[in-house]
């Protein structure tokens, strides 16, 4: 039962303010209905009670951060280097391989999240191809949207894919049909696993406000309508949600966790 005034929500900045935060914190406050709070000198236990919220959204330096009970969800695109490390090393990227994608393509990732599957795809279709990313979560989507457009930690090439990224904040299926017919060349989906890779402690910030809803028949049947060439699904390699919603196509190492159901359009 809520507590009589909480929020969902109260974004503010970190102790040490300046003009540029207070700017984004008050930006993203209005963009996202929430109350924007001063920090004043409070730590972040001492903002949630206040606010009767135990989700603060910190503004810092050109990134959001958001506190939750389970730790700090904040974007950085570690895993999405790696993966493009071995690309251009020339030992492939199961994503990119199970998409079979190409300079020029399009994709449409249902399931922004951290935003990696969308990075490496963006890098592969490089500036002549477009990647669009929907998350459902507006907070999620805005700590991850600020930090694609603005983490300057990487490579010219690294960075150039993060900002060609598009996202929008919306429930994937809402999204779908409101799209034309055979509009982009992949669709993808990569939601929040039936059984959790539990060894993915990272993660454990991202599953506190993330959508856990399965995806349904619906949703595929969408992306089939929606997408020209292929619709690609990601779940734990013994997952039975690939049979449930109609991949026979299924694509991943031997020994890997995870695998990728692929439906072949063209």
């Amino acid at each position: 039962m809520m507590r009589e005034n909480e929020r969902s929500a109260v974004v503010t900045t970190a102790r040490k303010w300046n003009d540029q935060t207070i700017a984004l914190a008050r930006g993203t406050a209005a963009k996202l209905g929430l109350a924007y709070v001063p920090r004043q000198r409070l730590s972040i236990e001492e903002v949630r009670e206040r606010w009767h919220t135990d989700m603060v959204l910190v503004a810092k330096r050109d990134m959001l951060v958001l506190e939750t009970p389970a730790g700090e969800l904040f974007f950085h695109p570690n895993m999405a280097h790696l993966r493009l490390k071995n690309i251009r090393k020339g030992d492939g990227d199961r994503m990119a391989e199970a998409m079979d994608l190409r300079p020029g393509m399009s994709v449409l990732d249902c399931t922004l999240g951290f935003g990696a599957d969308s990075i490496v795809a963006s890098f592969v279709v490089g500036p002549e191809g477009c990647v669009t990313g929907i998350e459902s979560q507006p907070l999620v989507e805005a700590v991850v949207s600020c930090g694609l457009h603005h983490f300057s930690g990487d490579t010219v090439c690294i960075r150039e894919a993060m900002r060609r990224i598009r996202t929008v904040c919306d429930d994937s299926l809402h999204y779908l049909k409101n799209q034309p017919d055979r509009s982009v060349d992949i669709v993808y989906f990569d939601p929040m696993f039936r059984h959790p890779l539990m060894d993915s402690t990272s993660l454990d910030p991202l599953r506190t406000v993330a959508n856990h809803h399965a995806l349904t028949p619906e949703h595929i049947a969408e992306a089939r309508r929606v997408a020209r060439r292929r619709v690609v699904f990601k779940e734990t390699s013994r997952s039975m949600e690939f049979s449930r919603l109609g991949f026979t196509k299924i694509e991943g190492g031997r020994y890997s966790k995870v695998h990728y159901g692929v439906m072949i359009l063209d």
